[in-house]
């Protein structure tokens, strides 16, 4: 496997774990929550109220944290771009760096937000696709 290729699994490795690991910890943590859904019968079951006239409880605000903490968070578009970039080194397709950037900054940004975090381990995952389109960007290396 080409070093190129080893840094893409790498990063799309740390983007699957970190994404379906939050989404894993906060149902085992919140399950109440996240199987009132089922039984509220999911359509509104985390309402949106923009006009601030519903009464807020501390059992309706939980259940919203759940909900934006958890399949309205990051989780799942991080773990499909994970999975994207594993498919993508498989078939030895270059990923641009500015994925990389991008996710490192957003990462770094989230991690100093919210301390301690494991957003400090997707900046890891951003920077090696951007080391791995700098071998993309060399060329091969020479045998």
């Amino acid at each position: 496997m080409n070093s190129r290729k080893r840094l893409l699994r790498w990063a799309s490795g740390i983007m699957i774990a970190l994404g379906v690991g939050h989404l894993v910890i906060l149902t085992t943590i919140d399950w109440r929550h996240v199987s009132g859904w089922a039984d509220r019968g999911m359509w509104a079951a985390v309402p949106l109220d923009l006009s601030g006239s519903a009464v807020r409880t501390a059992e309706s605000l939980q259940n919203t944290v759940t909900f934006w903490a958890g399949l309205g968070s990051f989780a799942v578009p991080l773990a499909l771009l994970g999975g994207l970039i594993w498919r993508l080194a498989g078939r030895g397709v270059a990923v641009p760096a500015w994925v990389g950037w991008g996710l490192a900054v957003w990462c770094v940004f989230g991690g100093v937000l919210l301390v301690p975090s494991p957003y400090f381990v997707g900046t890891l995952a951003g920077l090696l696709v951007v080391f791995a389109a700098r071998k993309t960007e060399r060329g091969p290396a020479p045998s």
